[in-house]
């Protein structure tokens, strides 16, 4: 059996929980967290017996924080560029056969926020809190993070998220779309535990094909967003990028103007 670092792996009535386990960081991912999910995801995929795949964090403050800017090297480590662990992990989620449900717990900001798009089915805290931070930061998700939220939310919405950089609460993103259901916090593992309980008694092809019916619709946006993974790529390599990473880690405000 894999053994795991950087998250848990567990199975329940057939139901897979994936649950980035960095708490100490906000479960901010870097390359081998993405390595880690993307092998779970595989492994709960293509498993006749799993029904429904729960991504989650660990603890009681974050779902995702989007990249480890502690392990910004221009791709969180791992593989290099950034294209290669966010954009497989990213389009696996949409991938596999099966529905996946993000539980999200606290904070989904960043490429957090971008998992829980990604996902098929999301369900909220009342305490959680989502948002995008790339520009304030030297970065950006130009794939599923824009276009694909774009679908989600509308265009003039997901403009605003990604160009003003707010938090909104969790009634806010069910409000827009982001999310299917809000829930007392204390009420919220047995709220997905309902949801899934549901999945589990359809039709596991039936399901399958209408994942990947809604898929065909938006499968260009993973060749945009592959272009733009590589666009990203070279970005981190400029004096811009670099003065956002180095702003969040000194806790000032960046100055970007005068990088470029």
């Amino acid at each position: 059996m894999t053994t795991y670092t950087d998250i848990q792996y567990a199975v329940t009535e057939g139901v897979a929980t994936i649950t980035i386990n960095r708490p100490e960081k906000y479960n901010a991912f870097r390359g081998k967290t993405c390595d880690e999910l993307i092998d779970a995801l595989h492994r709960a995929g293509w498993d006749k017996s799993i029904g429904a795949i729960v991504l989650t964090g660990a603890g009681e403050k974050a779902f995702c924080t989007g990249g480890d800017q502690s392990a910004h090297d221009g791709g969180y480590d791992g593989r290099g560029v950034i294209g290669l662990p966010v954009e497989e992990l990213q389009g696996l989620i949409r991938e596999v056969p099966k529905p996946v449900i993000a539980k999200v717990n606290g904070f989904a900001i960043g490429g957090g926020n971008v998992l829980v798009t990604c996902c098929d089915l999301a369900i909220a805290s009342e305490q959680a809190v989502f948002g995008q931070v790339g520009p304030k930061v030297g970065s950006v998700d130009p794939g599923f993070g824009t276009a694909f939220l774009a679908r989600v939310v509308g265009e003039k919405k997901a403009r605003e998220i990604w160009f003003l950089c707010r938090r909104y609460t969790a009634q806010q993103a069910l409000d827009m779309g982001m999310v299917n259901a809000v829930v007392p916090h204390g009420e919220l593992d047995a709220e997905v535990a309902r949801w899934c309980a549901e999945i589990m008694q359809m039709s596991p092809t039936a399901i399958a094909i209408a994942k990947r019916s809604f898929n065909a619709d938006s499968d260009s946006i993973r060749g945009i967003g592959g272009l733009g993974m590589q666009a990203l790529s070279l970005y981190y390599g400029t004096a811009e990028s670099h003065e956002g990473v180095a702003a969040f880690l000194e806790k000032r405000k960046p100055n970007f103007r005068s990088k470029i």
